[in-house]
């Protein structure tokens, strides 16, 4: 990534991978990652507790980078057909947000060959053929 300049000049490689490698190492249940999802659905705001935890404007960020390439390789796939963001994790789960709606997070370890969840992904196809969740449903009469 350094050789094709990803990094700002003067970016401390060491401390930034420290970061990343750490990032990587949180745990989280599946509850706690559709606590997360709610809370995004919710713009930002605890459905357990009722605190406020991540601002407008970060919610909307998170949820535009999920849209966009939250699903790997397989991200403008996904938004074309299923219309919702979520974000994919390598172990298995699948974090998937409806706005204004609900947070879901699934789990399931067995990975197609761009590292989503099979079954997750199947459960997304699932809910969006049996729901008007995609984005642009609203425009359909």
């Amino acid at each position: 990534m350094q050789e094709e300049g990803a990094f700002m000049p003067g970016t401390d490689l060491t401390e930034t991978l420290q970061l990343y490698f750490m990032m990587c190492s949180i745990e989280f249940s599946c509850s706690m990652l559709a606590v997360v999802a709610a809370t995004l659905a919710n713009g930002g705001v605890n459905p357990m507790t009722g605190k406020r935890v991540f601002e407008q404007h970060v919610v909307r960020n998170c949820l535009s980078l999920m849209a966009s390439c939250g699903m790997y390789d397989y991200s403008g796939e996904f938004a074309f057909t299923m219309g919702f963001p979520a974000k994919s994790g390598v172990g298995g789960g699948i974090l998937i947000v409806i706005p204004g709606i609900m947070g879901i997070c699934t789990f399931s370890p067995r990975l197609d060959g761009i590292g989503n969840s099979v079954r997750g992904v199947a459960f997304c196809h699932a809910l969006a053929q049996k729901y008007a969740f995609h984005n642009y449903d609203s425009l359909v009469t």
